[in-house]
């Protein structure tokens, strides 16, 4: 990408799209386009047709989700999918009728059935069934992948399609109505913390193992996926490496400064026992991640401390 490219982020706000903008901006980049959601509906198919067409983007990342942990994938379905695939689907159909160059989708791990196998190779796809909780979720990314794969087969678009693990890092969502498990770790021990409260309580039986790729790692590889790649097959992006729920609370406990009891309760639901993604394909490519997982903690930590917890 030229640095005068004219770069469109979509859902620029949130944790994964603020970080692709920091990336863009420190390699050199000076067309970024960005707008907020009173500008810009995305759910608003011909607003979204009126802007692609008066701005011509080269270039699109799209990071625009609405996103939720366990809870709240499973009470809202249906906005899930909904609002997901109208998103999407907008911004597709857009790029590909007024001539952006390259797309990037960003879908989930989540796309992958619950027992796929571990670590989980991109060709594991649409062959088993999902996770239960966010299956709503996971069908709306699918549709996403597969539109992308439809526009290049039929259309011979550059659409390319991410699939980054779990996520964290600065500008995250801390609300733990709605938020994803390591950012709402990091709120209860603090809030236990603050409060001398004796113990924390965590959901499911803290066995499950989770991978978490720092965002900013993350827009690292977007990036690198725009330079390098062509292909509309899927492509993971993680660190490789994974822990269980309960070493992950063990080391936000540590980062944080709670000393009391770690309790889990296993009548709330665990989700996929283990997702670790194959990043083989990434990996030979010459990216790696550069962010620490004990080190990044740190750093979102200092985030909400220095931010409050927006939920978005």
């Amino acid at each position: 990408m030229k640095t005068n490219a004219r770069i469109f982020v979509a859902g620029h706000r949130g944790m994964v799209g603020g970080a692709i903008c920091r990336a863009l901006a420190a390699a050199g980049h000076t067309g970024l386009l960005t707008r907020a959601r009173s500008e810009l509906d995305l759910l608003d198919r011909t607003a979204v047709r009126a802007f692609f067409e008066s701005e011509r983007p080269d270039y699109v990342f799209d990071a625009a989700a609405l996103v939720g942990g366990i809870a709240a994938n499973n009470s809202r379905p249906v906005e899930f999918f909904l609002q997901n695939v109208t998103i999407q689907n907008n911004l597709i159909e857009a790029a590909a009728d007024f001539g952006v160059r390259k797309f990037l989708f960003l879908g989930s791990s989540c796309i992958y059935p619950k027992m796929a196998p571990q670590p989980i190779p991109e060709s594991a796809l649409l062959t088993g069934p999902l996770e239960p909780t966010n299956e709503a979720y996971a069908l709306a990314k699918i549709t996403g992948v597969r539109l992308c794969q439809f526009y290049a087969r039929q259309y011979g678009k550059v659409f390319l399609s991410a699939m980054p693990t779990n996520l964290y890092g600065p500008g995250d969502n801390f609300d733990l109505e709605t938020s994803h498990v390591l950012p709402a770790l990091i709120r209860k021990f603090h809030e236990a913390k603050v409060s001398g409260a004796a113990s924390v309580t965590v959901w499911g039986t803290g066995n499950p193992r989770r991978e978490f790729l720092h965002a900013d790692d993350l827009a690292s590889a977007c990036l690198h996926l725009m330079e390098n790649f062509d292909s509309p097959e899927p492509v993971n992006v993680g660190c490789g490496e994974d822990l269980t729920i309960r070493e992950l609370a063990e080391t936000v406990a540590g980062v944080t400064g709670f000393e009391g009891r770690i309790e889990f309760d296993p009548s709330r639901p665990d989700g996929t026992p283990r997702k670790l993604l194959d990043v083989s394909r990434l990996f030979a490519s010459g990216w790696r991640p550069k962010i620490a997982l004990r080190d990044g903690i740190a750093g979102a930590y200092r985030w909400y401390l220095e931010n409050g917890s927006p939920a978005r």
